[in-house]
């Protein structure tokens, strides 16, 4: 049986760092080389990295994005390269630009085929998604070129990128029934969770549809608010995955590639590619079957996902610590073990900054927190801030209750604390706050709202609960206390305060803020889904009050079908109540 070996370089790129990028693609296709690899696939814009978004206005990064795909055509041997970068029309067509803004040529999101020093051919995507968290029709062009096939050493290797292949009857199809006895297909798919079974039966269909096997092959690495998990995979015609790399990684995944022995009838174009095919006695071409990795559990995987986006954010935007506000609580409590899996305890500064509210076992417990976990931490007292501050206000107050302006004074006055470690240092504060607090206000603007990153905004509080318990289990041992997962969640800025007291019980909350948020049902729908009528209508109110207070948000990694930021873009200004 005919077969091919392929190379699928699950690489992390910068987004901008040309240059970086580069040198990740060089390594790779060197790698591939010394395996014996026929094809190298990379990820869909590896040379930018994905998304660019404005950076695609400029003329210089355009250009210099393709003087780099000049480098990695000029570097390229008897394995043929398969990598996406930016190409730009050279006959006079333009592009999509902001009103106002200079013309451009038309940019497309392209895939270059590069083979013994010279460019074989380049492919330009033709399916560009607009919804979630893609906005391609913003930049991109459709390409409109016929389909062509590669011909590398007698089997001919069709081309696509990411959405090509999400669409039924699209262009892997037509490159299945053009001919083609492989696909390849480069993207940059951001995870979510449920993405990887999504992924696998949407390629599986493909595969089937097409009627030969399809090398699907994906970024790794965190990128502001997405995450990609990498999880490339070689799907056979009949869907079942033959080889998998691990997600979450960086990874070359080696495969030989068995493509039938039935005779295809070509019925589109084939450029020659002409590989220098090594031969068999070559220590290199012993054989590689498919290594499927293992799937991760869905808890796993939510861990794996907040880890390497706190990581990537903090390391590629040049910061070396990060500083987090220690309450005792599950938030801060999840939030630190995390940034320690990222970026090492040695990195990872804890602040405990008790109040007159502060009960003792709270501070027990950061105490006990930073010791499981071998951080450093300070104590520093909010009572002085907190005294003069309330002190400067009294008088304008007279006769009007303080009330919540007291216990939010508190929330500023430790934001005031954590900024001043940040500055001092050059620390990045992480953001303890939930998905849940988020989406209904429950957090003070320019208090516990504030920080550079926001690690677990887009984690419920019953998935901060149930990570928690994960993490500890994964340990043997109780990293987080025990005693801070089953205390009542509490914000401490009162006597004997509870969350419970101004919101519904999560067990209640969250699968109602599922349904609004992520799932886009109305109120009825959610009641007629059997929720309750007064706390539907209290809930949805509360999130839709709340939008002024996410737009100023610090970003977060995105882990569901629909978080805070690229994916829930809703007026400020909005009476609509259906």
């Amino acid at each position: 049986m005919a077969s091919v070996r392929v190379g699928l370089a699950q690489i992390n790129p910068v987004v901008g760092d040309l240059g970086g990028n580069l040198e990740r693609i060089l390594a790779a296709m060197a790698e591939a080389e010394r395996s014996g690899c026929e094809v190298l696939a990379l990820a869909e814009l590896a040379v930018t990295g994905y998304p660019p978004e404005d950076l695609l206005l400029r003329r210089s990064f355009v250009a210099h994005n393709l003087e780099i795909l000049d480098a990695v055509v000029a570097a390229s041997g008897s394995c043929v390269t398969v990598v996406g970068f930016v190409d730009v029309d050279r006959g006079g067509r333009t592009g999509p630009v902001p009103e106002g803004t200079e013309e451009l040529p038309a940019r497309y999101n392209a895939a270059a085929v590069c083979t013994e020093g010279r460019l074989a051919g380049v492919y330009r995507k033709r399916r560009l998604p607009n919804y979630s968290v893609f906005d391609e029709q913003r930049y991109f062009v459709p390409g409109s070129d016929p389909l062509v096939l590669h011909d590398i050493g007698g089997r001919t290797v069709g081309v696509s990128i990411c959405e090509d292949a999400w669409v039924a009857d699209g262009p892997v199809a037509e490159l299945g029934r053009g001919g083609a006895d492989l696909v390849v297909n480069i993207n940059a798919s951001p995870f979510h969770l449920g993405k990887r079974v999504a992924r696998e039966q949407t390629l599986a269909a493909r595969a089937v549809e097409a009627g030969v096997p399809i090398v699907y092959v994906n970024q790794v690495g965190g990128q502001d608010e997405l995450v990609f998990d990498g999880d490339s995979m070689v799907v056979g015609p009949d869907g079942s995955v033959v080889a998998r790399a691990p997600q979450f990684r960086e990874a070359l995944l080696v495969v030989d590639v068995d493509l039938g022995t039935a005779a295809r009838d070509r019925r589109l174009p084939v450029v020659d590619a002409r590989p220098a095919r090594r031969a068999p006695s070559d220590p290199v071409h012993a054989p590689r079957p498919g290594v499927v990795a293992p799937p991760l559990s869905p808890d796993a995987e939510l861990w794996e996902a907040l880890v390497l986006g706190t990581r990537d954010f903090v390391v590629k935007n040049g910061f070396s610590d990060v500083v987090i506000g220690l309450s005792g609580g599950i938030d801060s409590a999840l939030v630190a073990t995390i940034a320690v899996d990222a970026l090492g305890a040695d990195r990872v500064h804890g602040v405990l900054m008790p109040s007159r509210y502060s009960s003792e076992h709270s501070v027990a417990d950061a105490v006990a927190l930073a010791e499981h976990l071998g951080i450093e931490h300070r104590v520093v007292p909010i009572e002085p801030a907190h005294v003069a501050l309330m002190g400067m206000l009294e008088p304008s107050f007279v006769d009007h209750p303080l009330g919540l302006t007291e216990e939010n004074l508190q929330s500023r006055v430790r934001a005031v604390v954590l900024m001043g470690f940040s500055n001092a240092f050059g620390w990045l504060l992480l953001n303890t706050g939930n998905k849940s607090e988020a989406a209904v206000g429950y957090s003070t603007l320019y208090g516990d709202s504030a920080g550079g990153f926001a690690v677990i905004k887009d984690v419920g509080k019953l998935a901060v609960y149930r990570l928690c318990r994960y993490r500890n289990a994964a340990a043997g041992r109780d990293l987080i206390p025990a005693s801070t997962i089953e205390k009542p969640p509490s914000a401490e800025l009162r006597p004997d305060q509870r969350d419970d007291q101004s919101l519904p019980a999560y067990e209640v909350l969250d699968p109602i803020l599922a349904a609004y948020v992520e799932q886009d049902r109305s109120p009825d729908e959610i009641i007629a889904a059997g929720g309750d009528p007064a706390l539907v209508d209290q809930v949805v109110r509360l999130v839709d009050r709340a939008e002024f207070k996410r737009r100023q948000s610090p970003p977060g990694p995105r882990v569901t079908t629909k978080g805070f930021g690229k994916d829930r873009r809703l007026p400020i200004t909005n009476r609509y109540e259906g």
